[in-house]
């Protein structure tokens, strides 16, 4: 099959869904260190759709944004 990459690196890149977070936001936003939030910004990518999904599967709720006083 000529045209296909043998490369897995290549196939396995994900289309970013959403604004990408950096990982000082992300690690900011869920209270992580910067090695944890590092490993899954490797893992799942910079999506910010896909990582808030993965923080709320995981239970852990964002850091409350500062002006959102009631």
């Amino acid at each position: 099959m000529a045209g296909q990459t043998t490369d897995s690196r290549m196939s396995s890149h994900k289309v970013v869904r959403g604004r990408p977070y950096s990982i000082g936001e992300f690690a900011q936003k869920y209270r992580l260190d910067e090695e944890e939030a590092k490993r899954l910004f490797d893992k799942f990518g910079p999506s910010a759709t896909e990582l808030d999904l993965l923080m709320a599967a995981k239970r852990r709720p964002p850091r409350p944004s500062r002006g959102a006083g009631m």
